[in-house]
């Protein structure tokens, strides 16, 4: 029998704690240490449907990328979101453990997944934090391409979503060093690595920033942006998280959600 307690271990060895940010809150957020842990289920978002899906599929854990309890709450009563979320887990006997900064800095982490499967060659992070560890990727492209033909590649190995991809740049522009920081990264635009890239992949580009990095590009240089879904960018990680938990946990059955947890439904294009 494998417990949670075991389960905790494996995941603190895999995505430890230390390196999480400093306002960053993952770990286990519920659960008793002591009970026995068969099936886990990998998602991005604790939210209703992936809560749902993995009581439905007795699930003894649900572990997720982003924490429910990221913000502090003062109560945890079921007429909130978040409190009906952990009765529903609770009742369901299914722990919740997040894995968030600290698994975006891994080597085999979040941007790192997206930069294998663009085939970046000597990606290094964006941000180094400890030698081979840091935030973001940045590489090259064995040979260059065009920024469309890149927005299209993405669009091709993402989740389908209503937002798509949001390229700024022009269609035909030569593009071979790319940056990429899965989930919302436009706070590493001013980075030196992404600066020198001919383009940026991230998501949540905000007006602003976005529009300040493009008029400064017009100056000084700077790289294309590609803005993808937050959501979309970070689940590309799971089943490399998958991968891991099996070999570490060979008698337990690891499941990746499917469910889209993107917050947007539909677009109205002009």
């Amino acid at each position: 029998m494998t417990t949670l307690a075991e389960v905790a271990v494996v995941v603190e060895r895999l995505w430890p704690r230390a390196g999480a940010e400093s306002w960053d809150a993952p770990g286990l957020l519920s659960g008793d240490p002591a009970a026995a842990v068969g099936r886990v289920v990998l998602a991005v978002d604790a939210v209703a449907a992936t809560v749902d899906e993995a009581i439905e599929l007795d699930a003894d854990l649900l572990l997720v990328h982003h924490p429910l309890l990221l913000r502090g709450v003062t109560t945890v009563a079921e007429s909130t979101a978040k409190g009906a979320l952990l009765a529903r887990l609770i009742r369901g006997r299914c722990a919740l453990i997040a894995a968030h900064t600290n698994a975006d800095i891994v080597a085999t982490g979040t941007s790192a997944r997206l930069a294998d499967l663009l085939g970046l060659q000597d990606a290094v992070p964006i941000v180094e934090t400890a030698p081979g560890l840091g935030l973001g990727r940045v590489g090259a492209l064995p040979v260059p391409t065009t920024l469309g033909a890149l927005a299209r590649r993405l669009a091709s190995i993402l989740p389908a979503t209503a937002t798509g991809v949001r390229v700024a740049g022009e269609f035909d522009r030569p593009v071979q060093t790319i940056a990429v920081c899965g989930g919302a990264g436009d706070s590493l635009l001013s980075e030196p690595a992404v600066l020198g890239a001919d383009v940026y992949v991230t998501a949540d580009l905000r007006h602003h920033p976005a529009s300040e990095s493009v008029e400064s590009a017009r100056v000084a240089g700077g790289p294309a942006l590609i803005d993808v879904s937050h959501w979309a960018s970070e689940w590309l990680w799971l089943e490399t998280a998958a991968g891991e938990l099996r070999a570490a946990l060979p008698g337990v059955e690891v499941v990746v959600s499917e469910l889209r947890t993107d917050p947007w439904d539909f677009v109205v294009v002009q």
